[in-house]
């Protein structure tokens, strides 16, 4: 099969993997840039450029769109499944997951736990922090990656001053009950069509609550419980991904979802838990297409 990844970085650990995983499984694999694919519409018809070569000939497609270009992306992927090319996520998928909001407004409708989050709404701010208590207040962006645009404030008052700028710089963003027994660590959960493959705790570093690994954490593999399995299974369901990463915490209450991310980079969780997820995302397209 011809099987292109959509990624502007071409030697990145994730691009690099799949890439790997489908010419050992005798596919020809091609890496398009987003930045240099030409949509259009000719006679009624969905038609892609790559560089100056028009492109016809593709079987499927793994989109590695990052936040930074979520919009042309997604846009990209929608041009693609109008030529009948598969993508392991579709183009809706990614949007629907890009905003935290709406992200959390379709899993908590299929019955899956979240954190308490609010959409803010300067009319009644007043009495969405005070919903909260004395407790801490996450402040996250809504389309944050990686750790950026999630800030901690430690109570209402020390919330305000960050409110009060996010919105004369016209941000959009939620305020989420901090998960104080989870004690700065998480869950990183990949599943591929529908099964869950792979999952590790991740630690934050000390003097920081996020547990990304990009912002200096530490992981470890992990056996899920049966519980913690279903949310995960439930959460990419909802949000009809055929490949995701669910980000999990472990509150007394029992485990809530914190985030379902579309591009879930590979390098950390396939070092820490040794499994393959490239071949796996490799034997979705094929049982798929087959």
């Amino acid at each position: 099969m011809n099987i292109a990844i959509l990624s502007r970085g071409y030697h990145l650990y994730s691009t690099q993997s799949l890439l790997k995983e489908g010419e050992k499984r005798n596919h020809t694999m091609e890496v398009f840039d987003p930045s240099f694919c030409r949509l259009s519409i000719q006679e009624g018809k969905p038609v892609l450029y790559y560089h100056d070569e028009k492109v016809d000939d593709l079987d499927a497609v793994i989109p590695r769109v990052g936040a930074s270009n979520t919009y042309y992306g997604s846009s990209l992927v929608r041009h693609l499944e109008a030529m009948q090319v598969f993508s392991t996520v579709s183009a809706q998928a990614i949007l629907d997951s890009r905003d935290k909001w709406t992200s959390f407004q379709i899993i908590s409708k299929a019955g899956v736990a979240v954190p308490h989050t609010i959409l803010v709404n300067p009319y009644l701010l007043e009495e969405q922090i005070a919903t909260f208590g004395k407790n801490p207040i996450i402040i996250k962006l809504l389309e944050g990656t990686h750790g950026q645009g999630v800030i901690l404030a430690k109570n209402a008052k020390e919330a305000m001053p960050i409110i009060e700028t996010l919105h004369a710089a016209k941000q959009k963003f939620v305020l989420q009950e901090y998960i104080q027994e989870s004690k700065g660590a998480d869950i990183r959960v990949i599943v591929v069509n529908g099964v869950v493959i792979a999952a590790m705790k991740r630690q934050c570093k000390e003097g920081d609550f996020r547990s990304n690994l990009h912002r200096g954490g530490s992981s470890q593999s992990l056996q899920l419980s049966r519980e913690e399995e279903a949310v995960a299974l439930k959460a990419a369901k909802a949000l009809q991904m055929g490949v995701c990463g669910v980000d999990i915490l472990q509150a007394e209450r029992g485990p809530l979802v914190l985030e379902v991310n579309s591009t879930p980079g590979l390098e950390g969780i396939e070092k820490t838990t040794r499994k393959n997820i490239s071949k796996s995302i490799i034997g979705y397209i094929e049982r798929n297409k087959r």
